[in-house]
């Protein structure tokens, strides 16, 4: 946080507008929220801030932090560092939002500090402690997007959470799975460890929705090859990309969502289908909702399929 100095009211300039001209300023650049410090340095006193807050415009969000204007996501962002206070940055899914991630609420403020840190209680903030260094970037200050995925996914409230947090950081570009890959190799244990490895080996082979990491899931449990993600092929529009290929045995799924049931999706997936099946290809399709009630009988026709075409492998392995 960068305070400077400035001179007290120009003459003939009210204390109220002066308050008033010194706080916007300030929160132009904090969603419009002010640190009481930066706003001593700048003139205005305890005395300036209790007016406004006993007027109703201001408000009081802690020890540190003043709302001065009506702010949104990053107001709540600034507070949480600022009151929690010291080297504390936004971490885990906070840092992600932070870092543009789309379509995910979080109904607390995630911040880290370095184990040992000495903290008090901050209502709406959860407060980790880390005991591994990690990288800090931007104002207000946050881990890495790499660190934040990976820490995302230690303190979800869920396995499934922690797996749709690390495909939608992949898939939404904030990080990427080699970049995940490169830190796990010198991160610590964290928890779900194994989890997280499995779905960042997922995300780097090409998985970029959670259907396709469910998808991968379901073949490793069932002993079917791996194949290839969203592999490219020409079709009537142009390119055609497929959720897993097996082009050795020229068998194709395609992992369903709802999107894929309505409107115009339904023929565009038909005339794909079709041109793939042309080139002499087996197209499989699965129902996302597949995956969690009937695994084990859609492996079996996808086995069928990959032994139809080839595949040698065992299906009582």
């Amino acid at each position: 946080m960068t305070i400077t100095c400035d001179p007290l009211p120009a003459p003939g300039t009210s204390r109220r507008a002066f308050r008033t001209q010194v706080a916007a300023a300030l929160a132009t650049d904090h969603d419009g929220v002010c640190h009481r410090e930066q706003l001593r340095r700048r003139g205005v006193t305890r005395d300036d801030i209790r007016h406004e807050v006993q007027a109703g415009r201001w408000i009081l969000r802690g020890h540190q932090t003043v709302q001065v204007q009506p702010g949104g996501p990053a107001a709540d962002w600034w507070r949480a560092v600022w009151e929690v206070r010291g080297s504390a940055r936004l971490d885990g899914v906070s840092a992600l939002l932070a870092a543009g991630l789309r379509h995910w609420e979080e109904a607390t403020v995630h911040v880290s500090v370095p184990e040992g840190t000495h903290i008090t209680p901050v209502v709406g903030v959860t407060v980790h402690k880390t005991r591994h260094a990690v990288d800090v970037t931007g104002e207000p200050a946050r881990t890495t997007p790499e660190w934040a995925a990976l820490h995302a996914a230690a303190w979800a409230g869920s396995d499934r959470a922690a797996t749709t947090l690390l495909a939608m950081a992949v898939q939404q570009r904030i990080t990427t799975g080699p970049r995940l890959q490169a830190l796990l190799t010198r991160s610590p244990a964290l928890p779900r460890i194994h989890l997280i490895r499995g779905v960042v080996a997922d995300v780097t082979g090409g998985a970029q929705a959670l259907s396709e990491i469910d998808f991968a899931k379901v073949c490793r449990t069932h002993g079917i090859p791996e194949p290839l993600r969203q592999a490219m092929r020409r079709g009537h529009t142009g390119r055609i990309y497929l959720d897993a290929f097996w082009d050795a045995y020229d068998v194709a799924v395609e992992v369903d969502g709802f999107q894929h049931t309505v409107g115009h999706a339904v023929v565009e997936d038909a005339l794909r289908d079709n041109v793939v099946r042309n080139d002499g290809v087996t197209v499989l399709r699965i129902p996302v909702l597949g995956l969690h009630v009937a695994p084990t009988e859609f492996a079996e026709q996808v086995k069928a399929a990959l032994h139809r075409g080839g595949w040698s492998g065992d299906p009582q392995r």
